[in-house]
């Protein structure tokens, strides 16, 4: 097997066979999303039953469903199956279903038991979404009273393994490497008072005339993406520009993440949805705002708002990352170097920033009313 997962997978088997509760830490590229759930599907200890894999975004719910299928030499919805809101691609044959982290907890929901899933993946679990973590500590009850058979893994590129293995009950921990070649990057500290959308498009023209091959750039939001993919076609730019986000139509961002059919060069225009789970070929360059949106709720308002941030360390070197994963890569950041040593290292999560009522909510549908009596991450 060509990906550098396929080295530890004999040892993910093994480790399965003794223990229900597993932590994998493998960085993007590694093939952890798109190889090692079929590849478990015919584990005895499964019994047949489905494997069911949460992914934090709609888009790579769809694409790692699709990519899966495609090493299959299948359909969507036979042996790998997608499930988000409003659209599932499933059948009587599926095994294996993608879903989004909310549909999980209706699954759970419905079925307390999760009668008929042997495993659980939850992929990218270093976002600390709050579905994830409240989904995480539902399936770890049903584990303890119910379901001791069913297996919990747990993935990441970038986590932190010490406190989760706790909470998992010193759950074993397996490390894969990743496919990543060198990234040379260059702090391009943006002009005090320049707009961000003029400075990225200023960086965007610079690294198409110094570098090859394809660009990603990281904004905050739909808008300066509008913004800046507007400047970039005034200016009749060299290249195609796409726009990546989570509210474009899946035909929209499969254009943005397959190579250009007549073989232009291409810009991607991206918020922090390709970070992770997503592979945008031909990617050489990156181009990194250094912004990224989150939602922060505000208790005197009773309202949650959306607040551009500064990015956080493990974010920034993911994105800069991205354009080592065909070949050697170069990212341009939009700060200077004293900035990136002041960044925090890792993103909050969620639930430290998030309104909880309809956490508690989920919890007392549950039977649960005492949200103290069951284990968190955080």
């Amino acid at each position: 097997m060509s990906y550098p997962i396929g080295e530890v997978i004999p040892s993910i088997k093994a480790l399965l066979m003794e223990n229900n509760r597993l932590i994998l830490q493998a960085p993007p590229g590694a093939g952890k999303s798109t190889i090692l759930p079929w590849q478990l599907l015919n584990e005895p200890w499964l019994a047949g039953k489905k494997i069911i894999m949460l992914e934090p975004r709609r888009i790579a719910t769809k694409s790692v469903a699709v990519r899966m299928s495609d090493l299959l030499s299948e359909k969507v919805g036979q042996t790998i199956g997608y499930r988000i809101r409003f659209e599932q691609v499933v059948s009587r044959a599926t095994r294996c279903e993608v879903v989004t982290e909310g549909i999980l907890t209706r699954m759970i929901q419905d079925d307390n038991a999760l009668e008929d899933v042997g495993l659980v993946i939850f992929d990218e679990f270093h976002e600390r979404s709050l579905h994830a973590d409240l989904a995480l500590a539902l399936c770890c009850e049903i584990q303890q009273i119910v379901r001791p058979d069913l297996r919990i893994i747990v993935m990441s590129a970038t986590l932190d393994t010490a406190n989760v293995s706790a909470m998992l009950k010193d759950a074993p921990t397996i490390t894969s490497t990743g496919r990543q070649f060198p990234v040379v990057v260059k702090y391009v500290a943006m002009e005090k008072d320049l707009p961000l959308v003029t400075a990225v498009a200023r960086a965007v023209r610079r690294a198409l005339t110094e570098q090859k091959g394809d660009l990603l750039v990281f904004l905050p939001g739909a808008g300066e993406i509008a913004r800046v993919q507007g400047a970039l076609e005034q200016d009749g730019v060299d290249a195609r520009v796409h726009a990546l986000y989570g509210a474009l139509p899946f035909d929209k961002q499969q254009e943005a993440i397959l190579p250009d059919r007549s073989g232009n060069r291409k810009i991607v225009l991206a918020t922090s949805i390709a970070e992770t789970s997503l592979t945008i070929q031909g990617i050489t360059t990156v181009v990194d705002s250094g912004y990224s949106r989150v939602p922060r709720f505000d208790p005197r308002s009773g309202l949650t708002r959306l607040d551009t941030v500064r990015v956080t360390k493990d974010a920034a070197d993911q994105r800069a990352g991205r354009s080592g994963r065909l070949g050697p890569g170069v990212c341009y950041r939009l700060w200077s170097e004293p900035v990136q040593h002041m960044l925090l290292p890792s993103r909050q999560p969620e639930i430290l920033e998030a309104d909880l009522a309809p956490l508690l909510l989920e919890l007392f549908n549950w039977g649960i009313t005492n949200a103290e009596a069951i284990g968190w991450v955080t």
